[in-house]
């Protein structure tokens, strides 16, 4: 197989989408597939989840209760992390749907974190996605993106490609965000610690939809995100916060597909695609707020693309 093939964050608007998953949680065509509960467990109110007959959709549920979530049983450190999500419909201001990666169960002061936000919002009015990156417990990193589809009408995947030389977010394989490494190192570059996969729904009526101006409406509840279609094809670390030796696949230069330079930086129809979302899609960028950022971040400097 050639490096290609191996690649499954290919694709987008202009680049041809090649696919091919090599992960633990593949699986052969005689194998029985793996369902959500093998690789996630419940975090919160149990009875807030249901799950499709054949155990591989998930729809977690908001109410004016509670909300819940999951996480992976196992951490990672570098790779492929994809999830296909429809999310909450009708009239959805002040929900907020998680879909993330933390060093930290109990989001302790120190963690990392690589973060997709959906922001719902008044009937009519489109979803925003935000993302954001954390290093030692410190974030900040937001940006903001409008969609070029309804996100509550049909499944999507949401991708995170993390590799010592970049993080890139992705959504239905277009790069809408790259984060990037360097020689120096990037002193805010994620990069020492292994992470869970986690997502959850909540009520952030308090900020989430015009800064905490239009409230839940609880009459439309119960908001209903779903999941399906996990990949992780990734280095796992296992499920022990106390694990003290790395894995080999944790090493920064290794055998791995994404230690490989094909998947060290955008190619050049990704750098095609990811132009035209900062130049159609970008509400947010923290680099571009002086009011925050008298100077761009370091990292801000790094960017192989912008509109």
């Amino acid at each position: 197989m050639g490096s290609l093939g191996r690649r499954p964050w290919v694709g987008g608007l202009t680049a041809g989408m090649i696919v091919v998953a090599v992960c633990g949680f593949c699986f052969s065509t005689a194998a029985a597939a793996p369902t959500f509960g093998d690789n996630f467990e419940i975090t919160g109110a149990e009875d807030h989840v249901k799950t499709s007959a054949d155990g591989q959709t998930w729809y977690l549920y908001l109410d004016n209760k509670t909300g819940v979530g999951f996480q992976t049983k196992e951490r990672y450190l570098f790779g492929w992390f994809s999830m296909n999500l429809k999310l909450a419909g009708n009239d959805s201001a002040g929900v907020v749907t998680a879909y993330y990666m933390c060093s930290d169960v109990d989001a302790a002061p120190q963690r990392d974190e690589l973060d997709f936000e959906f922001l719902g919002n008044r009937t009519g009015e489109p979803y925003i996605i935000q993302t954001n990156v954390y290093r030692s417990g410190v974030g900040g990193r937001e940006m903001r993106h409008s969609l070029w589809f309804d996100p509550t009408a049909d499944f999507h995947s949401y991708s995170i490609l993390w590799n010592p030389k970049q993080i890139v977010f992705f959504v239905d394989k277009v790069p809408i965000r790259e984060y990037r490494n360097s020689d120096k190192p990037n002193t805010f570059f994620p990069i020492m610690k292994p992470m869970y996969v986690f997502s959850s729904i909540w009520n952030a009526d308090d900020w989430a939809t015009r800064g905490g101006l239009e409230k839940t409406d609880w009459t439309k509840a119960p908001f209903i995100s779903s999941y399906r279609d996990f990949t992780a094809d990734a280095c796992s670390w296992g499920t022990s916060a106390a694990a003290a030796s790395p894995p080999s696949c944790a090493a920064s230069t290794g055998n791995s597909w994404w230690d490989q330079p094909p998947a060290w930086a955008l190619d050049a129809g990704q750098r095609e695609d990811s132009a035209w979302v900062a130049r159609n899609l970008v509400i947010y960028d923290y680099c571009d707020d002086r009011k925050r950022f008298p100077s761009p971040p370091e990292e801000c400097l790094l960017r192989t693309t912008s509109s």
